[in-house]
């Protein structure tokens, strides 16, 4: 082999590495975005059902405090829905309060978190939802003989 066939021979490798990164670089970020942005969903979502749970506790202790004066333990509804809208004012985070059948608190969260890889493909945030719910004590003598 003469030099000038062999330094043809080199020149055609020349630029093949370069390829190769072009294609695995991006290919590295979206999964290494995938793992970070998606460990935050978990953690967002994890938060949102917190937030849902302790909402609909604070509600779930709001009594009628008429009724209680008289004997009778019981959660205002009324009360309730307030308490967990309070609660997830002070927490700053969207949700929906709503008493289902009268004796059930039901709350719904939800978060919008911002992304740090995936905005890389256009995708700025994520929405997670959470759901917390809670008995409310209607009757406290429910199913006691007399």
């Amino acid at each position: 082999m003469n030099p000038r066939q062999r330094l043809r021979d080199e020149d055609a490798e020349r630029g093949a590495l370069g390829v190769f990164l072009a294609v695995l670089v991006p290919g590295l970020l979206l999964i290494i975005g995938l793992a970070v942005d998606g460990g935050a969903k978990v953690a967002a979502t994890q938060r949102a059902n917190a937030i849902a749970d302790e909402a609909a506790r604070a509600g779930g202790q709001a009594l009628d405090v008429s009724a209680a004066l008289a004997g009778d333990v019981r959660v205002d509804p009324a009360a309730a829905v307030a308490a967990a809208q309070n609660y997830l004012e002070r927490n700053s985070v969207q949700g929906t309060v709503t008493v289902v059948d009268g004796d059930t608190l039901t709350v719904t969260t939800t978060i919008t978190e911002p992304t740090a890889f995936l905005g890389l493909i256009g995708i700025q945030t994520m929405t997670v939802e959470g759901s917390g719910t809670a008995d409310l004590i209607t009757d406290q003598d429910a199913g006691a003989e007399p």
